[in-house]
């Protein structure tokens, strides 16, 4: 960031120079409990599935510039409110885990974690807690007299997460319409527990987190603050950590450092300053020299971006190797040299079906393969999964090359001349 800082605090400048703030409910008083000490701020994380995906990479990089600058951060494992669900965004009621699924996804989650964050004991250490040590012990009974007296049916009609579903007539359940109060009650639970004051989420979660905080201010009389990030799509609309072929996942064994790589190298260019803003923890001067790439050097860019990110989750020296192994493929013609290549004029590339490349490269026999390949998922370009029939187009070109699959050992390589 570059002139006179916004904030008096590190922390908040450092997050308004990246692009992370949307909402906040208090920002000037947050700036000075921020500036003047130690501020404790958590995410919850509910373990729907054994693996985060990218799309819960900006609230970890929100935590990891929370204790970058000095302040306390808290993984929220939502072990008990993973077993009612949460509504916002939703048309359906998700499905329900056993306690069993609930722990074994917890215990796939934490690995990720640690790669972002530091945890131990001291002042600024990370720390992670389930909810489920408390929501589970709580009786309904109690629960509802000495806190659902505190929200009122008539607001949480008016929260996106509830409004939306009544607005398509989608069900909605009481066990759901729950999850609010639940929520509210974890920020009350970590302000007594942990002196926690900050709750951090995506502005999907607004509406959960202004419970919270109107919670600590009728039970503790306390101010504690919310502050939420932009959601993030793609330029083109699609949702952040998702590709035609499934989600992004965190975790090694669910997807590879090399697949991770080609996922932010696959970028499109208008994202590129956004995302090596916000997942990337390069200096905001270079951020701002690459984002001024234009034309093929937006290529570089992208490579930093893919190497920075990865390096970030699998570490240097897997992120490196996937450089390297994309470069082998993509600028040496294959990897050995040993890849069916073939050759199209840059000024064909329009008229070419890319069913027609697959059947020239000898990865499909005839257009009928070809197309049942597509619906089954299995034709890749750029290690990405082609999800319908389509031409050729400028941007498949990576430094100068297409790469076609066939599933995840048949490969080929269209050279652009």
């Amino acid at each position: 960031m570059s002139g006179k800082p916004t904030y008096k605090s590190d922390f908040l400048n450092v997050l308004e120079s990246r692009g992370f703030i949307a909402q906040s409910t208090n920002l000037e008083g947050l700036d000075e409990k921020a500036a003047t000490g130690i501020v404790t701020a958590y995410i919850g994380f509910d373990a729907t599935a054994k693996s985060l995906h990218a799309g819960s990479l900006i609230q970890i990089m929100m935590l990891h510039w929370l204790q970058q600058t000095g302040h306390k951060p808290i993984a929220l494992m939502g072990g008990g409110t993973t077993k009612v669900g949460d509504p916002t965004g939703k048309d359906e009621q998700r499905k329900l885990l056993t306690d069993a699924d609930i722990e074994a996804n917890i215990e796939g989650i934490k690995s990720a974690f640690a790669k972002f964050l530091t945890f131990g004991d001291g002042p600024t250490d990370a720390v992670m807690v389930n909810n489920d040590d408390w929501l589970s012990k709580l009786g309904y009974v109690e629960f509802l007299r000495d806190y659902g007296v505190h929200f009122t049916i008539n607001r949480m009609l008016t929260f996106d997460s509830v409004k939306l579903r009544l607005e398509r007539e989608s069900p909605m359940t009481f066990l759901e319409f729950n999850y609010m109060l639940m929520q509210a009650y974890d920020f009350h639970e970590l302000y007594n527990r942990y002196g926690c004051i900050l709750q951090l989420g995506g502005s999907d979660q607004w509406g959960n987190i202004v419970n919270g905080v109107e919670l600590c201010r009728r039970k503790d009389g306390a101010e504690v603050f919310g502050l939420t990030t932009p959601l993030l799509t793609t330029a083109s609309g699609k949702k952040m950590g998702k590709t035609e072929g499934g989600a992004v996942w965190l975790n090694t064994d669910m997807f590879s450092p090399y697949d991770y790589w080609q996922y932010w190298r696959n970028a499109e260019d208008a994202d590129v300053a956004t995302l090596l803003a916000r997942f990337t923890t390069l200096p905001m001067d270079e951020v701002n020299r690459l984002a001024t790439l234009q034309g093929a050097e937006i290529n570089d860019a992208k490579k930093v971006l893919a190497t920075e990110a990865t390096a970030l989750l699998h570490g240097r020296e897997a992120a490196e190797s996937a450089a390297a192994t994309a470069q082998k493929t993509f600028e040496q013609g294959g990897l050995g040299g040993d890849l069916p290549t073939i050759d199209i004029a840059a000024g064909d590339l329009s008229n070419a079906a890319l069913v027609d490349q697959f059947i020239a490269a000898g990865l499909c026999a005839s257009k009928g393969e070809a197309r049942r390949h597509i619906k089954a998922g299995a034709l890749k370009v750029n290690d990405e999964v082609l999800a319908d029939e389509r031409n050729l187009t400028a941007s498949d070109v990576r430094d100068g090359a297409v790469k076609l699959s066939v599933g995840k050992k048949k490969h080929a390589i269209i050279r652009i001349r």
